[in-house]
């Protein structure tokens, strides 16, 4: 009997030990995101991990970021990216359910991962806190910090974050530096169209950057373009 109630107490301390550094861990994730309600980041997860690899080739690589207030981004890209990233962005609590459902459907017919379903919150959490690892307790981690952003703030401030930190080139991050990039202009001053080409890029920056061209990249551009008078921003 009594190693049976050793074993079970080195379980139960076992066990206890997991669950309260679970906790610190989420408990620094929410910290995070409290402290940006009001301040900005300066830097990401994702946007380290791109500099780190840039450094490799170029130890004096640098990426391009200038952070701009929500009101000095053009409405007609943040049009165009809730059309192309998340239609239903301000209708969510961060996971669109159909969405996710949608993908699912659409990996199985394929036979592989084609299509992930992710929401601009869901997008948000990775490029702030995650590695670009697939696993099931990275999706976990994800999942979580989503539901803490979705009840941290609001919708405004968390696209406001989203158009900041997203990746547009090899280098590039921001709405600003995206605009700068590809059209010389402030993102303030973005037109419907070279919006919806900005749009249109995100899943693939890096790779649309080097081959602009791209007929499918036009074309995609112009099915966004269509419809951005029916997007609702926050």
């Amino acid at each position: 009997m009594k190693p049976f109630i050793s074993l079970w107490r080195a379980f139960c301390y076992t066990a206890g030990a997991i669950v309260i550094a679970l906790s610190v861990y989420e408990f620094w994730f929410f910290t995070q995101i409290l402290y940006w309600v009001d301040n900005n980041p300066r830097t990401t997860r994702f946007m380290d991990a791109r500099l780190e690899t840039l450094r490799h080739k170029n130890p004096r690589a640098q990426l391009r970021s200038q952070w701009i207030g929500y009101a000095s981004i053009s409405i007609e890209l943040k049009r165009a990216i809730i059309v192309a990233e998340d239609a239903k962005f301000i209708d969510h609590d961060g996971f669109d359910w159909e969405g996710i459902q949608r993908a699912m459907e659409k990996n199985q017919r394929r036979g592989k991962i084609v299509a992930g379903g992710s929401t601009i919150t869901q997008q948000l959490a990775k490029n702030l806190f995650l590695s670009g690892e697939r696993s099931a307790w990275r999706k976990a981690q994800e999942a979580a910090i989503t539901a803490m952003l979705e009840a941290a703030m609001g919708k405004r401030r968390i696209f406001e974050i989203y158009l900041n930190v997203a990746e547009w080139g090899e280098d590039v991050f921001g709405a600003q530096a995206a605009a700068h990039h590809y059209f010389g202009v402030d993102a303030a001053d973005l037109t419907a169209d070279q919006a919806a080409r900005l749009a249109a890029m995100l899943p693939r920056p890096r790779y649309y950057d080097r081959n602009r061209e791209s007929a499918y990249l036009a074309s995609y551009s112009d099915v966004i373009f269509e419809r951005m008078p029916t997007a609702q921003v926050p």
